[in-house]
């Protein structure tokens, strides 16, 4: 009976399933809604919070949310289980920010509405702005959870730990902050935990020992303060690790217990160690406190990198705590010099090795030898070491050993490696990727050279060789990638790409920065090139019309040649591919159909300097993936259509200056999704400037007909990324407004040459990231505002040619210590010179002239200590300026030009860059008084120095001549009297000397290229005689007068001697004197010698 009803009752249950199921069926095939319609309301409700600028939530639309991109539902009830929404990862390549796309805004709570949702992946979005939602917490269904690279701030919620079925944890990548929560500890289930890169404090909680299932744990430290915690005993519970990542943890070397607990992890196979200021003591006290102590013996990948050991005493531990390593990383964590035994110790060590990398250590050839005996070993990775062999004994010792056969990968990158290309690389017959770019390496490439057969990687950028590409090149047939580029081959370019025509799978061809000559030949001859990089070469002439291109063609430039012709739409009708263009720098005439429609989508877009005006290029509107765009110095005259506008949303970098796009840029309601660098500069834009482009990281709208800044300046939204606003050469009039409060990010301010008036505002003082201040050529009045002091990070400041007035202020010296530029010229200051400016140790340029200074010159000018020292090795640092600012990728540098508009050697000249390492004082056209101090004599760095039209007395300093780096000295229109000191004949490359109308008097010196200056150097200094004035010395008059007298009394034999003399004297002196005085190269050289001839008397 209990079996009939048993009988019974699973009939009646496989007919409730039935039916159930048929109603399902019966529910779809009446394409009635599956999606709960609470749970695609709340989807909504996420889609409405987010900014959606590339269309990802396009599809969300309709009633069945089940079909919408990136969400899933079950089949079994229909409720979403899974939102993926992951934005695109960043790649390697030099473009891989144009493959990005995201989501951004605030996570509403509505998604908390999905409450079966078991997987969530929201990882490569930015939500910078934002923190973790807490109601994450009541999602108890999840199972999988990614939030990495979402620049979250904030601390990981603590009810986290009350999700009971996750599996996956990924919050790695953001700005999270205070400590780890225990209560992931609570997390039973969970096998994957990563909190690498944030900025977490503290101890690692202990409670993560309760994580069984823990496979993968990374715990990076680098960017905050982590420690371990109890030791790290609680390591030792992690029995199913098999991934530990614990770089930058601080207190691993002075504790043992947590290596004792690794040990114990019978599962363990990858160890990160990175940065944990390991060093010999943790060996050495390790050794002796756990003497049995053996890493697992599954481990096989170590990384010991940026920790400091000495060679010998590493390798021996690892040979004794180590069996089955693969892959061995000591990047930064070799002491150099510190034991000549160090190689025998890699051999010994490493017979299972199959990966090793090693950098910043001196690496020699018994080390190079002992690799050679690693038979396992396929990839080496030396990096930025000091090698003491070339590159051919380099390759010698490795091939002296078993290595040959195993060898796959070699890079020797980053070093200073010298010798040329040897002729057999055969000898490595396996190998695959060869690396050998930047190095010292020259001279040709070996005709004749002979390459491994399956080598598919060849890289020889950033060294000096020269010559052509051999045609042994084209016999490998393997070859994919050759990175030839920043030498100097100087062969043509038709024949060096005949030469690889056998190299049909090649695919990546970087020739940039050679010397490369010749027209572009056929490339179609390589069918599976997708990128080809000839930029910054010497390629010359026509493009042959209707020349074709590879068809998986993503990557071509040409930028900075001398290319010319026509090129047509036609010529890119089978690149459907293509993703970057550059064209930039030649003298290309684009001939492009109205209507054309490219079979491309376009990242970047370089065309900078080829024609395609007249009218703006309506393809651009198809291009819906452009980041980068530089249609600068086109030709088009035109006004810039509103699709544009919209279309630059997604813009990392625009520039479309110097054209003649007109009009005014309407105030869309825009905003840009990168904050981009855009130039807009010299156009003939108009009007007010809209608010929209505030969202830019670098502005540059100078040179055209703007007349109204306030609008974009005092509009309520702060614009906190704006770096460098150039505003200079408009029609802009009024009061500058005083609203910089908004701009705390702004490094570089330019708004020389307009129309505006009255005082520069007080808000200026609140930009603290300032580094460039120009307000040149405007008629501002009153004083400098005090709150300017606070920008303290201030290079050059430039309010010259206003009508500025008052003392200059003490606060520019004890204040702006970081001032490199200072021009007030041409303004109504009054008062002395304030001592306090010689604190500016690192002024390069001060301009004080054309104001009302009185009083005399500070001798403790001398403070100038850029003036004083020569600097010997200039580098980037030097002369470009840059400033940092936050974007959705991250924290960004970038560079701006510093241009100033200088008073040089009597002329106004530009100046950009590292130009502005010359260095001058320019103190002319005020009130001056007293003696020109000697202490101007240290200043030795000095190359322009203007102290005319003052009221200055005293005689120049005797040893003037000290100055040897002087091209420019004005002292005229004073009233200095004595002789000119003879030491200024010292000054071999001085070309603008003036020192009229003053009380100078005696001889101008003598021998020396004083001479050669224009006699109005010297004019109105009524004692001054001698060439190359008219007026000749008292002493020589007399001298020629005796001689003449003599001349007379002696017979006709001698007068023709003399006569024959002279006629011989005139020949010899003016055919030298005269080559000197007219040839500037010669009469230096000439000087010098005699300069030299004069030290040496004078030495013994």
């Amino acid at each position: 009976m209990m079996r009939m009803n048993n009988l019974i009752l699973i009939e009646a249950v496989l007919l409730f399933v039935t039916v159930d199921l048929l109603l399902v069926c019966a529910t779809a095939a009446g394409g009635k809604v599956k999606c709960p319609e609470r749970e695609r309301q709340a989807l909504l409700a996420f889609k409405a919070a987010m900014v959606d600028d590339y269309g990802i939530l396009s599809s969300w639309k309709g009633r069945d949310c089940c079909h919408w991109n990136g969400v899933r539902c079950s089949n079994l009830t229909s409720h979403v289980i899974s939102l993926d929404l992951h934005g695109h990862s960043i790649k390697n390549d030099y473009y891989s920010y144009l493959e990005e796309r995201f989501l951004r805004g605030k996570i509403p709570s509505s998604l908390v509405e999905l409450q079966h949702l078991r997987y969530l992946n929201l990882s490569f979005n930015p939500f910078e702005d934002y923190h973790i939602p807490e109601f994450f917490g009541n999602l108890t269904s999840l199972r999988y959870l990614d939030l990495s690279f979402c620049r979250f701030g904030g601390r990981i919620p603590t009810q986290f730990g009350s999700l009971p079925h996750l599996t996956y944890l990924n919050l790695n990548f953001n700005d999270l902050e205070g400590s780890i929560p225990y209560q992931l500890g609570n997390l039973s289930k969970l096998e994957y935990l990563n909190l690498d890169v944030n900025d977490f404090q503290g101890t690692i909680p202990s409670q993560l020992g309760n994580l069984s299932s823990l496979h993968e744990l990374y715990l990076d430290g680098t960017r905050g303060s982590l420690k371990m915690n109890d030791d790290g005993q609680w390591l030792s519970t992690l029995t199913s690790l098999t991934n530990l990542d614990l770089t930058s943890i601080l207190n691993l070397n002075n504790s043992y217990n947590w290596i004792q607990a690794i040990s114990n992890i019978s599962t363990l196979t990858e160890l990160s160690l990175i940065d944990c200021a390991l060093s010999d003591h943790f060996i050495s006290s390790q050794t002796l406190r756990l003497s049995n102590f053996k890493f697992p013996n599954s481990l096989s990948s170590l990384d010991l990198s940026y920790n400091t050991f000495t060679p010998s005493l590493l390798f021996q531990w690892l040979s004794n705590v180590t069996s089955n390593l693969v892959e061995l990383a000591l990047d930064s964590s070799l002491l150099e010099g510190s034991t000549p035994a160090t190689s025998n110790h890699f051999d010994i060590t490493m017979q299972s090795l199959e990966r090793l990398h090693i950098s910043h250590y001196q690496i020699t050839a018994r080390d190079f030898k002992s690799f050679a005996n690693i038979c396992t070993l396929s990839s080496l990775w030396v990096f930025d070491s000091e090698l003491t062999e070339d590159l051919e004994s380099i390759l010698h010792n490795l091939s002296a050993g078993c290595v040959t056969h195993s060898l796959q990968e070699l890079y020797l990158g980053y070093k200073q490696m010298t010798g040329s290309i040897p002729d057999d690389l055969s000898i490595f017959p396996f190998l695959k990727e060869l690396y050998l770019f930047q190095n010292q390496l020259r001279g040709k490439i070996p005709d004749n050279i002979r390459l491994p057969s399956q080598l598919k990687a060849l890289s020889i950028s950033s060294n000096s060789i020269e010559g052509g590409i051999p045609k042994s090149f084209g016999n490998i047939c393997s070859l994919e990638s050759l990175d030839l580029s920043h030498n100097t081959l100087t062969a043509e370019l038709p024949v060096a790409m005949q030469h690889l025509s056998g190299c049909s799978s090649l695919k990546y061809l970087d020739l940039r920065n050679n010397k490369f000559n010749g027209t572009l030949p056929d490339i179609s001859i390589f069918p599976s090139l997708t990128h080809l990089y000839l930029s910054e070469n010497k390629l010359n002439g026509k493009v042959p019309e209707g020349i074709q291109f590879p068809s998986q063609l993503e990557t071509l430039t040409m930028n900075s040649n001398s290319l010319e012709g026509v090129i047509t739409n036609s010529q890119f009708h089978n690149l459907s591919k293509l993703k970057v263009l550059g064209l930039s720098g030649n003298s290309f005439v684009l001939e492009i159909n109205r209507d054309w429609i490219p079979p491309f989508q376009l990242q970047a877009i370089m065309l900078q300097h080829c024609k395609l005006g007249p009218y703006f290029p309506k393809w651009l509107k198809t291009q819906r993936r452009l980041m980068q765009l530089d249609i600068s110095n086109a030709g088009i005259s035109d006004i810039t259509p509103s699709w544009f506008w919209a279309l630059s949303t997604r813009l990392v970098s625009m520039n479309i200056s110097y054209n003649n796009l007109s009009g005014v840029i309407p105030d869309f309601p825009l905003r840009f999704t990168e904050y981009p660098s855009i130039s807009l500069a010299a156009n003939q834009f108009e009007g007010s400037i809209p608010l929209f482009l505030r969202n830019a990281v670098s502005l540059d709208l100078s040179n055209n007909k703007f007349s109204d800044l306030t609008s974009f300046l005092c509009a309520n939204n702060s614009a906190e990324r704006l770096g460098q606003l150039d505003i200079s050469n408009n029609y802009i009039s009024g009061q500058i407004p005083d609203c910089w409060g908004n701009f705390k990010s702004l490094a570089y301010i330019d708004l020389s040459n307009n129309n505006f008036s009255g005082k520069v505002p007080n808000s200026i003082g609140l930009v603290l990231e300032l580094r460039v201040l120009m307000l040149r050529n405007n008629t501002l009045t009153g004083e400098l505002p005090f709150s300017m002091k606070h920008c303290k990070n201030l290079e050059m400041l430039d309010a010259g040619e206003n009508k500025l007035s008052g003392i200059i202020p003490s606060w520019i010296g004890s204040s702006l210590q970081q001032l490199q530029m200072l021009s007030l010229r041409k303004n109504h200051f009054f008062g002395s010179i304030p001592l306090s400016l010689c604190s500016l140790n690192g002024i390069r340029f001060l301009d004080l002239s054309v104001n009302h200074l009185w009083g005399p010159i500070p001798k403790c000018f001398i403070n100038f200590t850029a003036m004083t020292t020569q600097e010997r090795f200039l580098t980037d640092s030097n002369y470009y300026h840059s400033y940092i600012v936050n974007r959705t990728r991250g924290r960004n540098v970038y560079n701006y030009d510093i241009i100033a508009l200088l008073m040089w050697k009597g002329v106004e000249h530009i100046f950009e860059n590292d130009e502005l390492l010359l260095k001058g004082i320019d103190l002319s056209s005020n009130h001056l008084s007293g003696d020109i101090p000697s202490e101007l004599e240290n200043l030795v760095e000095l190359v322009s120095l203007n102290l005319s039209r003052n009221n200055l007395t005293g005689k120049i300093p005797s040893r003037i001549g000290r100055l040897l780096s002087l091209e420019s000295l004005d002292l005229s229109r004073n009233h200095l009297f004595g002789s000119i000191p003879s030491s200024l004949a010292q000054i071999n490359f001085l070309s603008v000397l003036d020192l009229s109308r003053n009380n100078l008097s005696g001889q101008i010196p003598t021998g020396t290229q004083l001479q050669s200056f224009n006699a109005s150097s010297y004019e109105e200094n009524q004692g001054l005689c001698g060439l190359p004035l008219e007026k000749l010395c008292f002493v020589k008059e007399r001298h020629q007068e005796s001689v003449v007298k003599t001349q007379d009394e002696n017979d006709g034999f001698i007068q023709a001697f003399f006569a024959s003399m002279g006629l011989g004297f005139f020949v010899g002196f003016w055919g030298i004197f005269g080559t000197i005085l007219f040839n500037r190269s010669w009469r230096y050289a000439y000087f010098r010698f005699l300069n030299n001839i004069t030290e040496k008397v004078m030495s013994r």
